[in-house]
């Protein structure tokens, strides 16, 4: 069964800069978009970042400027490079990838950011 697997998340004060990483447990055939999503705590799952499997990104206003989304074709990762946070950021966040056939979510890792 195909695991998505995030790390890279932490505490970071206001201003810091976080980078997460998505690992696939094996190759994902077919993978057209992977994406990144978070959830804050009372808050709806979000849209963060995406990137197709053409290289096309897409970001959520809120982060747009200062998180960049990547995809390592060789390794099978996904980063999301998150700088200048903010504490509003705060919140778990999920790897997405989707397939012609399924799609796939990492089990979350968290980010705080605060003094």
């Amino acid at each position: 069964q195909v695991q998505l697997v995030e790390s890279g998340g932490g505490l970071v004060q206001p201003g810091g800069s976080l980078r997460l990483s998505c690992a696939a447990s094996t190759v994902i055939r077919s993978i057209y978009l992977n994406s990144w999503y978070r959830q804050a705590p009372g808050k709806q799952r979000e849209l963060v970042a995406s990137i197709t499997s053409s290289g096309r990104t897409n970001y959520a206003d809120s982060v747009k400027g200062r998180f960049t989304i990547s995809k390592d074709n060789a390794k099978n990762t996904v980063d999301l490079q998150m700088d200048n946070l903010k504490p509003e950021d705060t919140a778990v966040y999920y790897c997405y990838a989707m397939s012609f056939s399924n799609s796939y979510w990492g089990q979350g890792t968290q980010v705080t950011v605060s003094s």
